[in-house]
């Protein structure tokens, strides 16, 4: 009954299945979306599987393989996949929301207009991801390697960049709040036009400084900067 599910589309409800090799029977068009609550898919084979307009509630994938999968227009609510590869996946316009994204390969992965909201990233693999206007709010990336991504224009809310590697990323005219820099890489990031003071940007270095040009920040934060070079300046 469970496979025909998957075959055919519909919901599937807390049901187990965690390590299975689920490639042949989602390897096609269902006649509906398929739907995931409270499933275990943990470990499961979902390579090139057809799950564009998917919806996952409460469920874990923990390491799932989701390489080459279509997951374009997919939503995902709560739960997990930490670990989990999607490597070179189409995930244009999907809405990951309260998602344990933890350790994910996203290399290759389209990624355009896709939403993180409040989703755990820590130390994700996005360098090499495709696609423009992907964003992250509320989220934490702390140590994700995102060499190279593109955020420009947009508004970065609630999220966390410490020691990330955000190295040549385009960053122009981002607005920053309440979000932190931390011991980021930042060698190579293009930060022209960029509205900082609501960044946490730590103690940055000479070297660092220099990334910076162009960008907007605050008193507090150019006393830091002055600072780092040895430089006191009387008030």
């Amino acid at each position: 009954m469970t496979d025909q599910i998957l075959t055919a589309g519909g919901e599937l409800r807390g049901a187990d299945l965690s390590g299975r090799d689920l490639r042949a029977p989602t390897s096609t068009e269902p006649g509906s979306p398929r739907v995931f609550t409270e499933c275990d898919l943990s470990g499961a084979d979902l390579r090139g599987a057809h799950l564009i307009d998917a919806v996952f509630t409460g469920c874990r994938l923990d390491r799932a393989q989701l390489d080459q999968a279509a997951l374009d227009g997919s939503r995902w609510e709560g739960g997990g996949a930490p670990g989990a590869h999607l490597i070179g996946a189409e995930c244009a316009d999907a809405r990951f929301d309260q998602v344990d994204l933890a350790n994910t390969r996203w290399t290759g992965a389209l990624l355009t207009e896709t939403v993180f909201t409040g989703c755990r990233l820590t130390g994700a693999e996005l360098t090499g991801c495709r696609g423009i206007g992907y964003s992250f709010a509320r989220c934490n990336l702390m140590l994700a390697r995102a060499k190279g991504i593109s955020l420009r224009g947009q508004e970065i809310t609630g999220t966390r960049f410490d020691e990330a590697d955000l190295g040549k990323a385009d960053l122009r005219e981002t607005v920053w709040s309440q979000s932190r820099l931390r011991g980021a890489v930042i060698r190579g990031a293009d930060f022209r036009g960029a509205d900082l003071r609501g960044a946490d940007l730590g103690e940055l270095g000479l070297d660092d400084a220099a990334v910076l040009r162009g960008s907007t920040i605050s008193a507090e934060q150019a006393g830091v900067l002055v600072g780092a070079m040895g430089i006191h300046v009387a008030l």
